[in-house]
């Protein structure tokens, strides 16, 4: 599981195209790596929506945006596509990434226990330390550009 103070892994995983994405791909820029449980549903549109929103804000704060969820990269292609998202989303099928740093485990919704993303989201610095982690209890998918922004 991988806390603040962590070194984040070079190798983050593939994105929907099948192309590697490393963090030394973004050299002199902090990455803002967000987990989220499945493409098309209604709280990771938003959350999707409202990054795309603000991406000009973020990249103008020294942000580059990764998004990634266990779905493959055919359903990334389409969610990209449908709501023209500017940013690679990282096709974990294998739950790799999930798992290293530690936003898969034991949901639950209407009593049903089931295995699944935690909506997390990492901030990794130019020197690719972890430097901020916002947890699924404080992200609101409708302002989360400004969860990042704010620094809080």
């Amino acid at each position: 599981m991988i806390q603040i103070g962590d070194k984040a892994p070079e190798i983050l995983g593939l994105d929907q195209n099948g192309q590697e994405i490393r963090l030394s791909d973004y050299q002199g820029k902090k990455i803002v790596l967000y987990f989220y449980p499945k493409d098309m549903t209604s709280g990771c549109t938003a959350e999707a929506c409202n990054l795309r929103d603000h991406i000009d804000a973020l990249n103008s704060n020294g942000y580059a945006v990764i998004g990634a969820s266990v779905d493959d990269a055919k359903s990334h292609q389409k969610f990209i596509a449908k709501h023209e998202l500017p940013f690679p989303l990282i096709a974990d099928t294998e739950k790799k990434l999930v798992e290293q740093f530690g936003v898969w485990g034991e949901k639950s919704m209407y009593g049903r226990k089931y295995f699944g993303t935690f909506r997390t989201t990492f901030i990794i610095n130019e020197d690719g330390i972890v430097e901020r982690i916002i947890g699924p209890k404080k992200i609101k998918t409708k302002d989360h550009a400004n969860q990042i922004l704010s620094d809080n």
